[in-house]
């Protein structure tokens, strides 16, 4: 797929996708999400990427959805069936973080500006996020009379709480930087010259010292487990994946080249090395 709303770069192993309407503030659009779905299946199919941070260009991460449609930008009968689903349709930005959920590479978001609506809830679903002194979040819905997206009705309230997210959606005001770090909605705030350097210095510690299968499979561990009822139930992945990793090339790797005193080069890879294990949860079809 040719890319006209989103960048995808990669350099030494750190793939880095730009949400690229710049003079619309990146505003999500359904060429947005087809673009971004495409580069994230892309991302997972190449090897040579370790890792995955998210930016946008110009001064904004990203302002939601594009307004642009007026009154009935948010109004489904005025377009085609997206999917299968309830009504024949589906939410767009469920579609993205549905499969950034699923991504097997680590995903990083450096928010660079404002970030509202679908532009916070698409980086619910990454695994790190950092921001800029000059990002602001928003989940606005209430404020556009609309509810909750991308799932973000499951995401933000393991990760900052109910109480927060409660807040945080009830209002639909927007809140600066500081206020989402004390939130524990993102893991450090940065001066805007020193966001994207911290994002790739976290992406090298990632690329360059560890095993792109382990570190595909502890995600996905982690991610899996918050609806598990019983620690029995992540014991049992526990143990399928010792078992099945403890017989492989890279852990033969991973302990010699600790004893040898010397950096490991894993030989394993993403693309056709997954676990027959893998993956373990029961596949959910939006029925």
């Amino acid at each position: 797929m040719d890319y006209e709303q989103i960048k995808y770069e990669v350099k030494d192993g750190i793939l880095t996708i730009t949400l690229n309407r710049p003079d619309k503030l990146n505003a999500f659009t359904g060429r947005m999400l087809s673009e971004l779905l495409d580069a994230i299946d892309r991302a997972d199919r190449d090897d040579d990427v370790r890792a995955v941070v998210f930016t946008g260009a110009g001064r904004g991460f990203c302002a939601g959805a594009d307004l642009s449609g007026g009154a009935n930008t948010f109004n489904a009968e005025n377009r085609g069936p997206v999917d299968p689903g309830l009504d024949g349709h589906r939410d767009g930005g469920g579609l993205l973080t549905l499969r950034l959920f699923d991504c097997l590479k680590p995903l990083i978001a450096a928010c660079n500006g404002p970030a509202v609506g679908v532009g916070i809830t698409m980086q619910l679903a990454m695994d790190v996020r950092l921001a800029s002194e000059e990002a602001r979040y928003g989940f606005v819905f209430t404020r556009r009379g609309i509810v909750m997206e991308a799932c973000s009705s499951w995401f933000l309230p393991r990760l900052v709480g109910p109480q927060q997210a409660l807040e945080w959606v009830m209002s639909g005001r927007v809140f600066s930087a500081e206020e989402a770090l004390r939130g524990r909605l993102v893991r450090s705030v940065h001066k805007p010259a020193e966001l994207l350097p911290e994002a790739y210095k976290l992406a090298r510690e990632i690329a360059d010292n560890t095993a792109p299968v382990a570190v595909a499979l502890n995600k996905q561990m982690i991610w899996k487990m918050l609806g598990a009822d019983h620690p029995m139930e992540a014991h049992k992945v526990d143990s399928k994946g010792i078992y099945s990793r403890g017989k492989s090339a890279d852990v033969r790797e991973g302990v010699v080249s600790f004893l040898e005193k010397r950096k490991a080069n894993y030989p394993d890879k993403v693309s056709k090395d997954m676990p027959s294990y893998f993956p373990w949860w029961q596949a959910r079809e939006f029925k």
